[in-house]
């Protein structure tokens, strides 16, 4: 009795092995819906209009869903990093899909542009240009904007 008891368990143990796979099964990024919660973090935009931005220029964006404000620290215009703050909103349009937009604070008005937000991932997501979808923006998550930058745009 004993050996067969040996033997079933020598069985189930080489059929547990051979049922093993070295072939690793490949786990794609699952899409996520664009709201306050999946959105709120740290961005930095990677790419614009399909080209990596230009040595020494940069733009994060740190989106707060408690209260949808944002962060923003670039360096487009200007030789020094600028904060920028400001409210943003998320719509869902029948046609488009998810659209963000934003307000700046202190009175300087609205986001030049609305965008669609296309292929959000927890790592990674795309902005497009409503009107203009030739223009578009890749963004990537990170876990927070570098203390040089957030000292360099600190107003002194």
């Amino acid at each position: 009795m004993k050996t067969l008891f040996r033997m079933m368990a020598l069985f189930l143990l080489l059929f547990g092995f051979s049922a093993c796979s070295d072939d690793d099964e490949v786990v794609t990024e699952q899409p996520l819906t664009v709201n306050y919660a999946n959105l709120s973090g740290t961005w930095k935009l990677t790419e614009w209009n399909g080209q990596p931005l230009a040595d020494d220029t940069y733009c994060y964006i740190t989106f707060v869903r408690k209260d949808h404000t944002y962060l923003m620290y670039q360096k487009f215009d200007s030789m020094y990093a600028r904060l920028i703050t400001g409210t943003f909103t998320i719509e869902e349009d029948d046609y488009l899909g998810y659209l963000i937009s934003g307000t700046y604070d202190y009175g300087r008005g609205d986001w030049s542009s609305t965008y669609i937000v296309n292929d959000l991932y927890s790592s990674s997501m795309t902005w497009i240009v409503e009107d203009d979808a030739s223009d578009v923006s890749k963004y990537e998550r990170c876990d927070s904007v570098p203390e040089d930058i957030v000292n360099e745009a600190r107003p002194q």
